[in-house]
């Protein structure tokens, strides 16, 4: 899957402190842009990016949310605890965050430290655990910063215990998670790590699905019909989308802008990360950038995977591009690659396709939604990335920016 910019999600045990950080960390982004932002204006945009009008609501939902982390059965702690032989429970295994695509996150503390458990329930591999694992510890001895991940007893990483799939991997003490837009010594780093990941040429078959198909036949004229029949809150604003995602859509199915024929350079793919966003990213205590989020590495072209990141990284709300950042961006993935890889509107085909499933994805568990909990998160989510979608105007600017980098 693409990271796209969905809503962001507050931890189950919510602190301000943690969303100040992240305002702060945003500023830097917006000030690249302009430098005239203040701080309140960066928590005004933070809050938009969770869903909320202001940022004394989203304060507010921090009031209302503090507390509200699961407990697992000290039990199934224990049990978890054996099979990885992490050692001795010392605390409750609470959870971090409402289940996502792959499952929950946990937290869960022993004698020998903490560390990052999370069910598997929902995960749908693109590549098999093995080959994952083992490019992610070839990207960390490449120098990529990321949790290791841990191994059972019987070195399996998957296991099945307590009616759940799990797996674990080493807790790195960092940050809360990044925001978009990224300040230009952040985007320099990320594209960095691109290279990094790229140059390992780790083989792979196909392209990940998620970005080179449509997995709906929905129109989005349709998907807006179905949204008015169903009074949706936010059916006015996909109505008035619609005229937008077509016009990405086309951008996407441009064969002229890349197509995969056979032996076409532009679409091989290699194997890498597959969602390197924000989201999937940490400052650790040194400033530095810690990748988290493996479990959907996959392969996709390093042309698409750039023009993804492009998009997830310096993409302004409203549609504005953070000019400064995606310069930074491409010069870092430049300085550590040593070349670009092929630059062109074809780009930007797979983050716009893995933008639309996720899109119909959330509009459709939002009309589906019946739990109160469920529907409030779902509405938000429509809501924000129906108010962040890129416009043709912002792609051009991006690869007006990445070909001047290029001829460098």
């Amino acid at each position: 899957m693409s990271e796209v910019l969905p809503v962001k999600t507050l931890p189950d045990n919510p602190h301000p402190e943690h969303l100040r950080r992240q305002a702060k960390d945003l500023l830097a982004g917006l000030r690249d842009s302009d430098p005239t932002v203040t701080l309140a204006g960066a928590q005004a945009t933070l809050a938009g990016q969770y869903g909320f009008r202001t940022w004394t609501d989203l304060l507010a939902e921090v009031d209302r949310r503090r507390g509200c982390a699961a407990v697992a059965d000290p039990a199934l702690a224990r049990a978890i605890a054996a099979h990885y032989d992490l050692g001795q429970v010392t605390g409750e295994m609470r959870s971090l965050a409402r289940p996502d695509e792959s499952g929950r996150r946990w937290s869960l503390r022993t004698d020998r430290g903490r560390w990052s458990v999370r069910t598997m329930d929902t995960w749908w591999p693109i590549v098999d655990v093995e080959t994952e694992v083992a490019f992610r510890l070839a990207a960390a001895a490449a120098g990529v910063r990321l949790p290791t991940p841990v191994r059972g007893r019987a070195g399996d990483i998957v296991v099945e215990i307590g009616g759940h799939r799990w797996r674990v991997d080493e807790w790195l003490h960092s940050g809360p998670p990044l925001a978009a837009p990224a300040g230009s010594a952040v985007t320099r780093e990320v594209g960095g790590i691109l290279a990094t990941l790229h140059g390992l040429n780790w083989p792979v078959e196909r392209i990940s699905p998620w970005h080179r198909l449509r997995l709906s036949e929905a129109s989005w004229p349709d998907l807006a019909a179905s949204a008015r029949a169903a009074g949706a809150s936010w059916a006015p604003e996909l109505e008035r989308a619609v005229d937008t995602l077509v016009r990405l859509d086309a951008v996407a199915a441009d064969e002229k802008a890349g197509d995969e024929k056979a032996g076409d350079e532009v679409a091989k793919p290699v194997l890498s990360h597959n969602t390197l966003g924000p989201g999937q990213a940490r400052l650790g205590a040194d400033g530095r950038v810690i990748v988290v989020g493996w479990e959907h590495a996959g392969g996709q072209p390093p042309a698409w995977e750039l023009g993804n990141a492009l998009m997830d990284w310096t993409v302004n709300p409203g549609g504005g591009v953070n000019t400064a950042g995606a310069r930074a961006l491409v010069d870092g993935y430049h300085t550590a690659a040593g070349a670009l890889p092929p630059i062109g509107p074809g780009m930007f085909r797979g983050a716009i396709t893995g933008q639309a499933n996720y899109l119909t994805g959330q509009i459709r568990y939002a009309l589906a939604a019946r739990d109160d909990e469920d529907r409030r998160y779902a509405d938000r989510s429509v809501r924000h990335l129906l108010a962040h979608l890129p416009t043709p105007d912002a792609l051009a600017l991006l690869l007006d920016v990445a070909l001047g980098a290029a001829r460098r």
